[in-house]
C-alpha cells in the first residue's frame, strides 16, 4: 500500500522530475489499477467537508444537487453500462434530496453498485451507501446516523439541531408550561425560534430519510431475502434513531452494521484491494491539502469534475480507455 507518506514521496519525486507535483497522474494511476484489478468501473466521490477550508460554501463540501448531479453526469458518460460500478465514498453528508437524485441516476444505469468507504460516509452519504448491493469497510471506516438536521433562524444567527431534539424540546416546553405557566419567560426565547411549520417539517424530514433508506434496502441489498421490507424498515428505524445514537456524528462501525443485517465486506479481507483503495484516498488527501480542492468526482478513465475554493468546477480531459 502507498501510505500517506509514501504518496507524498511519490509526489515529491514527480515534482523533482517534471516541475509541479503530478497530483492527477498519481491519483489516476491508482484509480486505473483499482478498476483493472476489480474488473469494475470506478467512480470516486470525496469532499473536504470534515475540515472545510475558509471560503468554502456548503455546496462545495457537502452532497448537493448542484453541482453534484452534473458532476456524476460528467463522469458516468462513456462508462460501460454492462459493467457494475464501485463508488469510493468519503463525505460528511449533505441533503437527502441530492443523495436521492445521485442514487437513482447511478442505479438506473449500471447493473450493480458497490460502495467502498475509505474512512467515513456520514449522514446523507450513509443513506447513499444503503443503496448498494454491498458496502466495503475497513476496520477504521465508519458510517453514521441518518436523523435529519434542521437549520433554524435565531436572534443570534442560524443554528443547526437534530429534528428529534427540536421536537423533544417543544414537547418538554409544552408539558412544563402546563404545570408551571410562570416559566414562560424562560421558555419564550426558545419557543420564539420555532416557526409554525417547523415541527411538521421535522416530522416530514424524518419520514423522508427512513422511507428512502427502506426502499433502497428492500430493492437492492435485501432483494433476495424473505421479508425484505420488514428487515429494511428495521434498519432504517435504527439508523434514524437520535435517542439511541445521541449524536449525529456517532461512529457506526462494521460490527454494529453487521448486527443490523447489512451486507458488510471487510476491506482487509483482500490485501490488494485494500492497498489500492487507500492509495487512491491518500492521493486525494494530498490533492486537497495542496491545491484548495474541496470536492472531486472522477472515474477510472480520468474524466473528472473538480471544485476548488474560489474556482468553478472544471471538467478534466478524459484519457483513452485502457481496460478491455
Amino acid at each position: 500500500m502507498a501510505t500517506w507518506g509514501q504518496v507524498e514521496k511519490e509526489l515529491l519525486k514527480s515534482r523533482a522530475e517534471h516541475g509541479p507535483p503530478d497530483f492527477d497522474g498519481v491519483r489516476r494511476g491508482y484509480m486505473h489499477d483499482l478498476a483493472s484489478y476489480t474488473n469494475r468501473s470506478l467512480i470516486l466521490y470525496e469532499t473536504a467537508g470534515f475540515a472545510p477550508p475558509l471560503g468554502a460554501a456548503p455546496s462545495d463540501t457537502q452532497i448537493s444537487l448542484d453541482p453534484d448531479v452534473g458532476a456524476f453526469m460528467e463522469v458516468v458518460h462513456g462508462l460501460d453500462r454492462e459493467r457494475p460500478i464501485d463508488l469510493i465514498l468519503h463525505s460528511p453528508g449533505g441533503t437527502a434530496e441530492a443523495a436521492e437524485s445521485i442514487v437513482e441516476y447511478i442505479r438506473g444505469r449500471f447493473p450493480g453498485l458497490r460502495v467502498i468507504v475509505p474512512v467515513a460516509a456520514m449522514s446523507a452519504a450513509t443513506m447513499m451507501a444503503m443503496a448498494a448491493d454491498e458496502i466495503i469497510l475497513g476496520d477504521h471506516s465508519q458510517l453514521g446516523p441518518i436523523d435529519p438536521q434542521m437549520t433554524i433562524a435565531t436572534p443570534e444567527g442560524p443554528r443547526t439541531a437534530p429534528a428529534a431534539a427540536i421536537r423533544k424540546q417543544f414537547q418538554d416546553a409544552t408539558e412544563d408550561l402546563k404545570q408551571n405557566p410562570d416559566h414562560m419567560a424562560a421558555w419564550l426565547p426558545i419557543i420564539r425560534g420555532l416557526s409554525p411549520a417547523l415541527l411538521q417539517i421535522c416530522d416530514d424530514a424524518e419520514k423522508l430519510a427512513t422511507s428512502m433508506v427502506t426502499d433502497w434496502l428492500e430493492k437492492y441489498m435485501f432483494a433476495s431475502e424473505d421479508e425484505a421490507r420488514t428487515k429494511a424498515k428495521a434498519v432504517a428505524s435504527v439508523l434514524s434513531d437520535y435517542d439511541q445514537h445521541m449524536s449525529h456524528g456517532r461512529r457506526l462501525g462494521k460490527a454494529q452494521l453487521r448486527a443490523l443485517g447489512l451486507n458488510i465486506v471487510d476491506l482487509e479481507a483482500d490485501g490488494k484491494l485494500q492497498d489500492l483503495v487507500l492509495s487512491v484516498h491518500h492521493s486525494v488527501n494530498h490533492l486537497m491539502n495542496h491545491t484548495g480542492t474541496v470536492k472531486i468526482v472522477e472515474n477510472h478513465l480520468g474524466k473528472a469534475f473538480i471544485r476548488r475554493v474560489g474556482q468553478l468546477a472544471v471538467p478534466v480531459q478524459q484519457r483513452p480507455a485502457i481496460l478491455p
